[in-house]
């Protein structure tokens, strides 16, 4: 059977009246298919939920990853990166530390 004759095994995840990035994946292996839809099964999720889950988790570890080959610096940079502070922090160096006082 050519590819032009075989079936179509495919996941496409793209849901109803939702404005998200669409994925179809083409030529998947059929193992891999019922492999997902049973992981799915025991976990309580559909398949595309099951889907969506593995690609964050995979994206997230990789992500993970390459952070903790940078600096403390550049890690702190990038954890804070989406919070919007449009000022830079202004220098504290050479700059005495002071207790907090409190008033019992």
């Amino acid at each position: 059977m050519s590819d032009s004759e075989s079936p179509l095994t495919a996941i496409v995840i793209s849901p109803c009246g939702v404005e998200v990035a669409q994925i179809l994946v083409r030529q998947l292996d059929e193992g891999v298919k019922e492999a997902l839809r049973r992981r799915a099964l025991r976990h309580g999720r559909s398949m595309e939920e099951e889907a969506r889950l593995i690609l964050a988790q995979a994206v997230a570890a990789e992500e993970a990853v390459s952070l903790s080959t940078l600096g403390l610096g550049s890690r702190m940079a990038a954890l804070f990166s989406g919070a919007m502070l449009e000022e830079p922090f202004s220098e504290w160096r050479g700059v005495a530390a002071v207790a907090a006082q409190f008033e019992a």
